[in-house]
């Protein structure tokens, strides 16, 4: 493992015993079941050169009536990962599940992941049970979170409403869902209003960076913003490659993101490995990067967010 190796911020865990769950909610999506083991994880990791996976567990939790399954859902997965990372803190981490929209559970779980499992961050859902996260009763748990300059991966889901007939919807409504919330909470002003919290949109924020002058206009929502504060907004987040470091993608995601913003990200093993070697070989591969600007996305950026994986 070379000191340019990766650092993943996009890579994610099935417990056995959610892979039932997993692959029931993949072939509903009309997506590929995806299957994960430690040793497949490693070994994919070896061949795309990546030091380190922060791993995490992207999909609801339980059914929506059933809000004592998601939070002891979310303790066990949480564990789980723990684990993993206590065994192998050099190739794992954990950004830890949470069980909203139940914000108290959410803030037990995200303080007992940060405090009792060292997890390096919390994940939640673009959008939980239909409410997006820029919604004021979620305020508690940023306030939280950015009292501990947390790092929040943002990871896409479903959005309400019926999937296109013939579309996955990981395919076309995840992209479309990540530029929802992430639009939501800056309308909220929740970038701004807790400037410590480092939030991880996936695949290159779905649709933010190209519709993102487009979607300045929305600053008349808030009265007394201007265009240029909601796109200010909009560049608080940080952004991953995962899936998306194509030669459209990447120059749009390049041009809006502030500097010092993009980490690697693989979405091993939702989706499949042979479908991102195009994009791993696009982003190594794309001709206008200045000296250092591929070893920050590949891992510097991600040591600055996440300390301990810092080499010195």
């Amino acid at each position: 493992m070379n000191d340019h190796a990766r650092i993943d911020v996009h890579q994610h865990v099935i417990p056995p015993d959610r892979s039932r769950a997993i692959a029931d909610r993949a072939a509903a999506l009309g997506w590929p079941v995806p299957a994960w083991d430690r040793q497949g994880a490693l070994a994919m990791m070896d061949r795309r050169s990546i030091a380190t996976g922060i791993l995490s567990y992207a999909a609801p939790l339980a059914a929506p009536d059933d809000p004592e399954g998601a939070r002891s859902t979310a303790r066990a997965v949480n564990e789980f990962t723990a684990e993993l990372v206590k065994d192998r803190p050099d190739r794992f981490g954990n950004f830890a599940v949470l069980p909203l929209p139940d914000v108290d559970a959410s803030l037990d779980e995200a303080v007992h992941a940060l405090d009792e499992l060292d997890a390096d961050g919390v994940m939640v859902l673009s959008n939980a049970q239909g409410r997006y996260l820029g919604d004021p009763a979620f305020e508690p748990l940023w306030a939280e979170l950015d009292a501990r300059a947390a790092v929040v991966l943002v990871h896409p889901t479903a959005p309400p409403g019926a999937m296109v007939p013939g579309l996955p919807s990981p395919l076309v409504d995840f992209p479309y869902d990540t530029a929802r919330t992430a639009l939501h909470l800056a309308v909220a002003g929740v970038p701004g209003r807790y400037p410590r919290l480092k939030m991880i949109l996936p695949h290159a924020g779905g649709f933010l960076p190209y519709a993102a002058h487009r979607f300045a206009a929305a600053a008349r929502l808030r009265p007394g913003t201007t265009p240029e504060d909601l796109l200010a907004e909009l560049r608080r987040f940080w952004f991953d490659t995962a899936f998306c470091a194509g030669p459209a993608s990447l120059p749009s995601l390049l041009a809006f993101a502030a500097p010092g913003h993009v980490l690697y990200g693989s979405d091993f093993p939702m989706v499949p490995e042979d479908w991102c070697a195009g994009f791993d070989d696009g982003l190594t591969g794309y001709p206008h990067w200045r000296d250092g600007d591929l070893h920050a996305i590949h891992r510097g950026n991600a040591e600055r967010i996440i300390p301990r994986l810092a080499r010195g």
